[in-house]
């Protein structure tokens, strides 16, 4: 990450009132897979997992699309 989450939560409420409950999403910028040695980069086949406690899990594959692209699986 290039900010952590104090950093971003007091960035935020610079401009905003953060309530209880309030979800603050955060992601990764393109290319730090490119940047390992060896570059890594999602591949067919691999499983993405978001999990919250007492919520959950989210679960996630990679396939590859007709045009050879990996992407995440649809349902």
């Amino acid at each position: 990450m290039i900010f952590n989450i104090p950093q971003l939560i007091s960035f935020l409420s610079q401009s905003t009132t953060l309530l209880p409950g309030t979800l603050i999403m955060t992601g990764t910028p393109p290319g730090p897979g490119h940047f390992q040695t060896p570059p890594r980069y999602l591949q067919p086949g691999d499983e993405l997992c978001l999990e919250i406690s007492g919520l959950g899990q989210l679960r996630q594959e990679v396939v590859s699309s007709s045009d050879g692209r990996s992407r995440l699986a649809l349902g």
